[in-house]
């Protein structure tokens, strides 16, 4: 056989020998391609000669200058020069401009450019795929133009790219480097083939392969598109692409050569193989496993071969482990999240891990909530570990988790922060820098907000005074829903509140946690505390039935009819202000749309306050039964002029940025006269300019520094100790959170406690600079393990003892970071205290109720019983024996040995590991997996962890107004202006007393009710709770929502037990015992300010009775100031006397006090029961509801 026969159709008039063209073709690629290498390389070097010759003649002429020759010839010969010049300027002006021109078109840097470049790319596919096709064809064959549909398309596509390789060419600085590029090399022998194949009326399949080359550029154009952003992607499409650009391109020239044949062969070597079992072929030899089923016979293709193993080898074995590892290290979770229509997402970042997640969705999940429509969307910069992972799958219905940081737009683009219905921040609560923890945080902030203004965020921050740089940010606005919860702030803010009503942090932090009811059919203590624990807080509006009706009135309604708690509304004034009133009393009405604040055990059940109907409900029992009934009222409430979602947010109204409304429940005018005179008259500073915190001028630390010998000659009783631990190099827990609670202005000034800080005076000095202008405030330079020390500043005698640590964060080991604490509180509870007169004699003080007679028979002491002043802060009520009384059964403390240990001090200490919780009471059976709130000590308040308020992130995304509720209860009423004023200036200032201010004082605290006697006394004795909440509130306008009884109250046998649990929202048949406590709102009275309060709901001594009623005086008028002033100087005598008789003079420390106030706290140490007695009257009370006063001057 001489020779290859080409296929031949009849249309076309081929060569009928049947010769073979492919040198045509290849001649063609060829002349191009030197001819214009030739040309470029001529042009250089006639460039470069003529670049030589100018600059010689040049150099002539300037030594012609230098020599002085010739100025006329000289001046003569410019003008030509200056015509060329100008000439070649204008050339290369014009050159300049059409090379600019063609360097955008082909730039991608503009949108014609970016157009056209991908549309480059694309048909170098197209011509690709062309190739593809046209391989199953023979390698030469005849075909016409005019009807063959794959020619004329690819000669279509390579007209374009010549036109590109024109634009190209012009915009290249470097022409003969743009000559050698590889694109330009593939045009070379590609495009010029196809005109030759028009004219010879034949097809070569030849070079076309090369246009596999074009897929380098694949990154290129992706990044182009904004599609690849990351170097990991980017490398990743690079390896892959230079990979498969060179395994498509060499298999190409197989199927070239082994389909041909070798020429001097006379092709006559060749074997038919496809284009892809070449592209097989390549993969073997380049894997190393060559099976022989595929081979090259042909000589030019086995020396490919030779090359290509070496080099393609090479190429696999790098290449192909790096793009595994690529994409093995590829984020797993590094996708976009998908908005669901109809489902609303939010965004929580900041510190994820399993313990801050799992109580996160605890809580955000919690069964007891409406149908949670939400999606969560975790956000992180490292991937979860398997325990975390493994609950995200658990919960993977609501929870995707997506690794990325919030720094980074692209990563907050992925989960579509811009349509999040808000953003979370957690913050990791056991860091060792706090403040490093909250600028990360405010970073965060910063960068999503920057991102998207509008977004909703809420955060955590560990210090108060970081709150102030959120301000700082222009797009942080607390009327869209941005809260940030200080959990510094709140944390002693609990606590500071449990020192006034002992067991509260405990009944708070149950409130605002989402807690399933767990029954238990024993009749133990805590089966009343898990009914009252499975209690939250929820809002919902009132049902215009309630409107024209006074708060008392609806809430005694909705207690015994609905069966639900109300505790505040949200009020709106003349001007629609906004702000939330707690148990405002009778002077507000319930208005149309009011939001009220409930505490029941399920939204569900809140519904009921929004469904009464009095026509349809009027007559039904079962509160079950009350639903949405079919009157046309319905269809004109509130949800026809609220969205959903701000129902669900409080109508989207807020009060004040992070802070407790302004509660004034009066006109400023109608404050009594005799407290606006008396306050008014007296050009002193006695609060801040806010009003709502006691205040007096900075005072130096050295004053207010007690060494053991002093505090050991003085006596302190009803105070509060904290014991600190902390050094130099502590983080600072801000104690400013603990102690204004303590000093807020709806105490009048003989009722604020002492506060005794004992604890290293370094780190005390540290703090002082926020405490300095708080009245009744003293340090004991020591430490809370010396012995000597704690019973330096009575602490047998304290109201609370309150143990925090500021080295708590500085252990890595988790259950040695409470040690202090517990060693505290160990050494506490083991000390014995010698000839000490008795928790209820020395630790409390009592009230009487407006309007209850003291001489009345009912209300008379019994004579020879010994019980405590009065119930201030819930002390213990101790050991309880019956004694007969005409008709009831009271109370006696029994005195034994037992009650002078330091178990029966009442204590709150400060916890970071919950599981440490079990270290803290020796005598209790909890188990230490058991959770925190089902502990004992947690139960009964004397613990307190940072952990419960992980809640209120949950709680405040539901209703933002509960973290407002909340911070009124538990700061003392922090507001707006008082933050302001503390961000510029770090501490309290001054105010005078005006009407606006001292109207600030009139708002409710919460306080503790002793039931052993008094005007409820009868209720106390197997009574039910729902008549005591309907007498408090309608008598006194006190609004009860829990108890704090005795552990062992249920027990038939006495017990010498004196623990307390918490039981919030008791049913209304509930039976009371003599001996509970009950949590209640009370209202601020104006006239206690100006008396001394004497309440008694538990007698003294007959001494102590005597005296205190010989004492009794009605509210004086301002013309009775002289009276009252002679009555004062004359019992100051009377005292000065006493204690002249009892030995020794009294040790003026309290530096903050004015002379002319009530006898103070510190008296000579006493020696006997008896003595305490006598001294132990003048006692400074802190009554909780308006006494029998004594006449007396406010400081």
């Amino acid at each position: 056989m001489d020779a290859l026969i080409i296929p031949v159709t009849m249309e076309v008039p081929c060569d009928s020998r049947g010769q073979r063209m492919w040198w045509a073709f290849l001649a063609s690629s060829m002349v191009t391609f030197f001819g214009g290498l030739f040309i470029i390389l001529l042009w250089r070097t006639l460039k470069y000669l003529w670049t030589v010759c100018c600059h010689c003649g040049v150099k002539n002429k300037e030594a012609q200058k230098i020599n002085g020759g010739g100025d006329t010839q000289a001046d003569g010969a410019c003008k030509p020069t200056d015509e060329k010049e100008e000439n070649v300027a204008a050339e290369v002006g014009w050159m300049t401009s059409v090379k600019d021109w063609a360097g955008v078109m082909i730039s991608a840097q503009t949108l014609t450019g970016r157009v056209l470049v991908v549309l480059v790319f694309a048909l170098s596919i197209g011509a690709l795929v062309i190739y593809f096709i046209d391989s199953s064809n023979p390698i030469e064959s005849c075909q016409n133009f005019y009807k063959d549909f794959t020619l004329q398309i690819d000669m279509a596509f390579n007209v374009f790219f010549l036109l590109y390789f024109g634009l190209r060419f012009i915009a290249a600085n470097d022409k003969l480097w743009f000559w050698l590029e590889v694109n330009s090399v593939v045009d070379f022998f590609t495009v010029p083939p196809v005109f030759v194949s028009v004219y010879l009326n034949r097809s070569w399949l030849g070079l076309r392969f090369l246009r596999a080359l074009r897929l380098i550029q694949f990154s290129e154009i992706l990044q182009f598109l904004n599609i690849l952003k990351t170097s990991n992607s980017i490398k990743l499409v690079n390896l892959c692409s230079i990979f498969i650009s060179t395994w498509l391109t060499a298999a190409g020239f197989i199927h070239l050569v082994e389909n041909s044949g070798d020429p001097w062969e006379n092709f006559q070597n060749n074997q038919p193989l496809t284009y892809w079992e070449c592209v097989y072929l390549l993969m073997v030899t380049m894997s190393t496993v060559g099976y022989g089923d595929v081979y090259a016979k042909t000589t030019l293709g086995r020396l490919f071969m030779v090359f290509f193993i070496l080099g393609g080898l090479a190429m696999f074995a790098s290449y192909v482990p790096e793009i595994i590892e690529l994409i093995g290290n590829r984020k797993k979770y590094g996708g976009s999240y998908s908005a669901v229509s109809g489902r609303k997402h939010i965004v929580v970042c900041g510190h994820i891990t399993l313990e801050s997640v799992s109580n996160f969705l605890k809580d955000f999940l919690h069964k007891d909530r409406d149908d949670v429509n939400v999606e969560i969307v975790f956000l992180h910069n490292i991937s979860p570990n398997l325990e975390l992972e493994a609950l995200f799958k658990r919960h993977f219905t609501q929870v995707e988790f997506y690794q990325g940081s919030v720094l980074n737009p692209h990563d907050l683009a992925r989960v579509k922060i811009e349509s999040a219905d808000a953003c979370l921040i957690l913050a990791n609560k056991y860091c060792a820098d706090p403040d490093a923890e909250d600028a990360s945080n405010i970073m965060r902030v910063i960068s999503i907000k920057n991102y998207h203004p509008k977004i909703r965020i809420i955060t955590q921050m560990l210090q108060y005074h970081n709150k102030a740089h959120l301000l700082n940010i222009p797009s942080w606005n607390w009327k869209e829903g941005d809260d940030a919860i200080c959990l510094a702030e709140l944390k002693l803010g609990f606590i500071a509140q449990s020192c006034l009503a002992p067991g509260l942090s405990t009944m708070l932090a149950n409130l605002f946690s989402m807690r399933s009811f767990i029954k238990i059919e024993e009749d133990t203590w805590q089966k009343y505390y898990l009914e009252g624990v499975a209690n939250e807080m929820y809002t919902e509006y009132l049902s215009s039935a309630f409107v024209g009706l006074s708060f008392p009135a609806v809430c005694e309604l909705v207690f015994a009819k609905l069966k639900l708690l109300m505790i505040a509304i949200e009020y709106k004034s003349e001007k629609r202000e906004s702000s939330i009133l707690i148990n405002p009393g009778n002077h507000v009405k319930i208005q149309e749309g009011t939001l009220g604040f409930f505490i029941a055990s399920d939204a569900k059940e809140v519904k009921r306050a929004y469904f009464y109907c009095k026509a349809c409900h009027d007559d039904i029992t079962d509160p079950k039964r009350i639903k949405k009934c079919g009157c046309k009222r319905l269809e004109d409430e509130q949800p026809s002029t609220l969205s959903p979602k701000k129902k669900q947010r409080n109508g989207g109204m807020r009060n004040s940025p992070n802070s407790s409304p302004k509660l004034m429940r009066h006109d400023p005018l109608l404050i009594p006269g005799n407290e606006q005179i008396d306050n008014m008259d007296a050009n002193v500073k006695k609060y801040d300019s806010t009003g709502m915190f006691h205040w007096c001028p900075a005072k130096d630390i050295e004053k207010v520094i007690l060494t053991r010998s002093e505090a050991a000659m003085t006596v302190l009783s009803g105070h509060v100790v904290v014991c600190i631990f902390g050094d130099v190099k502590s983080a600072l827990i801000g104690l400013r959170n603990l102690v204004m609670p303590l000093r807020a202005s709806n105490f009048h000034y003989h009722e604020l406690k002492h506060i005794v800080f004992v604890g290293s005076l370094e780190y005390l000095r540290r703090e002082w600079e926020t405490l300095h202008n708080f009245p009744k405030v003293s340090i004991l330079p020591g430490t809370p393990l010396s012995r000597a020390d704690l019973r330096a500043v009575n602490i047998n005698l304290c109201d609370m003892c309150v143990i925090l640590s500021a080295n708590q964060n500085n252990i890595d080991d988790a259950s040695l970071q409470d040690k202090e604490c517990i060693l505290a509180s160990l050494n506490i509870k083991s000390m014995q205290f010698d000839d000490s007169i008795g928790v209820l004699q020395a630790n409390s003080q009592g009230f009487t109720p407006p309007g209850m007679d003291r001489t009345s028979p009912d209300n008379s002491p019994v004579h020879g019983l010994l019980r405590q002043p009065s119930i201030t802060t819930g002390a213990n009520i101790p050991i309880i024996t019956e004694l007969a009384k005409p008709g009831k059964l009271l109370p006696l403390v029994s005195i034994s040995q037992e009650k002078n240990s330091g178990t029966h001090i009442l204590m709150i200490t400060e916890l970071v590991n919950d599981s440490n919780v079990q270290f803290l009471d020796q005598d209790d059976d909890d188990d230490p997996d058991t959770e925190l709130y089902l502990t004992q000590p947690f139960a009964c308040g004397t613990a307190f962890a940072v952990s419960v308020l992980d809640s209120l992130m949950s709680a405040t995304y539901f209703n933002d107004n509960i973290l407002t509720l909340i911070r009124t209860l538990v700061t003392g009423g922090a507001t707006p202006e008082l933050e302001a004023l503390i961000a510029e200036e770090n501490a309290l200032r001054g105010g005078y007393s005006t009407p606006q201010t001292l109207a600030n004082r009139d708002r409710c605290r919460v306080a503790q009710l002793a039931l052993y006697d008094g005007p409820f006394a009868d209720l106390g004795d197997g009574g039910c709770y729902g008549d005591l909440f309907c007498k408090a509130l309608k008598t006194y306008n006190m609004l009860c929502f829990g108890i704090y009884r005795l552990r062992d109250a249920h027990l038939s046998t006495p017990s010498q037990c004196t623990k307390r649990y918490v039981i919030t929202n008791p049913p209304y048949e509930f039976e009371l015992v003599p001996t509970d406590l009950i949590f209640c709102l009370m209202q601020f009275d104006h006239n206690a300010g100006q008396s001394r309060a004497s309440l008694s709901h538990s007698s003294h001594s007959s001494y102590s009775s005597s005296k205190k009623s010989s004492s009794v005086h009605s509210i004086p008028s301002t013309a009775n100031r002289p009276n009252r002033t002679k009555s004062r100087d004359s019992r100051d005598k009377q005292n000065a006397t006493r204690m002249n008789r009892m030995g020794q003079a009294e040790k003026k420390w309290f530096t903050d006090e004015p002379d002319n106030a009530y006898p103070r706290n510190i008296q000579i140490k006493p020696m006997s029961t008896h003595m305490a007695n006598q001294i132990n009257q003048y006692k400074s009370t802190s009554s909780l509801i308006p006494p029998i006063r004594e006449v007396e001057d406010e400081c």
